[in-house]
């Protein structure tokens, strides 16, 4: 009954959406002004509280203030709208919501961008907001476009993810036969086919259960997330193998956006890009408080060489499948210019 009470709110929240996202105005080209209050659903899946969730409550607080309430943001955590996929096929459909997704799950639209949550690909999270600015990453937009899809904000750092597992890992070889919590999209399944362990997809809101009743062994995320989910009750060993960083996409539908004002379509991306800035200093704060929330609990930290994870996360390339033949050497050749361009800033200090 619950689960019926859920799909029943889920399905007249974006009913409404797709009527205000596809009001009026036309879907092809911007209004100049409105005097009518839009309402935008903002979704994702991270619990109250969590660095996202306090980036959404300012993005909500400045695209109000600044459109004088001509915007106004609902805020949906946990998942509430409906699954990642659910939203965003809604979104296409000309909703007003907009949902923090990711691009390893936007590679079933654009292959491609999916290297962007690949494993060690960068040394920090200036070079993924770097490769955002390339025509590379341009060419990535334009093909989300093409399928009904737009990137409202790219400024997000979601955080650095690590492993948290029943029993102590330091090796890959420790990974073997160790079943691993991760979203059920081809970057991280072959993630951690390539690192030696038997991923398992599971929608985030399960994890904590599947770990209780030993469907898997270990999850992964950042440190705030796995916070949220509360794994530390029920895995007790804290691997930091850093193996990826994340920078998180806000994605709409091409309906939706080009409906709005462009005055609104401005303040609502800017204000989403100052949110996301905002946002920056909580995550690290977030993380440090985290670790030593652990510390306190007894989990056990595991500060590992990175290194053996890193020479094994080489064969991601030769597992996607779908990626196109040169990615590598793309992407290798975009790093090595952001990389000498920042030397050269550097040098200039």
């Amino acid at each position: 009954m619950k689960q019926q009470h859920r799909c029943l709110f889920t399905a007249i929240i974006l009913f409404v959406g797709v009527l205000v996202g596809c009001s009026p105005v036309s879907s092809t080209s911007h209004s100049p002004f409105t005097d009518e209050t839009i309402t935008v659903n903002i979704a994702y899946g991270n619990h109250p509280g969590e660095p996202v969730d306090q980036l959404a409550h300012k993005w909500k607080e400045l695209a109000e203030e600044r459109s004088e309430g001509r915007l106004q943001l609902n805020l949906y955590p946990s998942s509430q709208l409906g699954s990642e996929a659910d939203v965003v096929e809604q979104a296409k459909l000309g909703s007003n919501v907009i949902i923090l997704t990711g691009y390893d799950f936007l590679m079933n639209f654009a292959p491609d961008v999916g290297v962007m949550t690949a494993p060690y690909l960068v040394d920090d999270f200036d070079e993924l907001f770097a490769l955002t600015e390339t025509d590379w990453f341009e060419e990535q937009r334009s093909q989300l476009q093409q399928q009904g899809l737009d990137i409202v904000t790219t400024n997000t750092i979601y955080g650095e993810r690590h492993l948290m597992t029943t029993r102590e890992v330091n090796t890959p070889e420790d990974l073997k036969g160790m079943k691993i919590r991760v979203p059920n999209n081809p970057m991280y399944i072959g993630t951690f086919r390539v690192l030696g362990a038997s991923p398992t997809p599971l929608p985030l809101a399960d994890m904590y259960t599947s770990l209780q009743q030993g469907v898997i062994d270990g999850a992964e995320n950042p440190l705030p997330v796995l916070a949220g989910a509360k794994t530390n009750e029920v895995a007790k060993h804290l691997t930091l193998t850093g193996h990826t960083k994340i920078i998180s996409p806000w994605v709409t539908g091409t309906p939706f956006i080009d409906s709005l004002p462009d005055e609104l379509e401005k303040i609502l991306r800017e204000s989403g890009d100052d949110a996301g800035e905002y946002a920056k200093a909580i995550v690290v704060s977030e993380e440090k408080r985290v670790l030593k929330k652990f510390k306190e609990q007894g989990i056990q930290i595991n500060e590992i060489d990175q290194e053996p994870f890193q020479q094994r996360a080489k064969g991601i390339y030769e597992e996607m499948d779908e990626w196109s033949p040169d990615l590598q050497q793309t992407i290798e050749a975009l790093l090595a210019d952001i990389r000498s361009d920042g030397d050269e800033r550097g040098g200039n200090n």
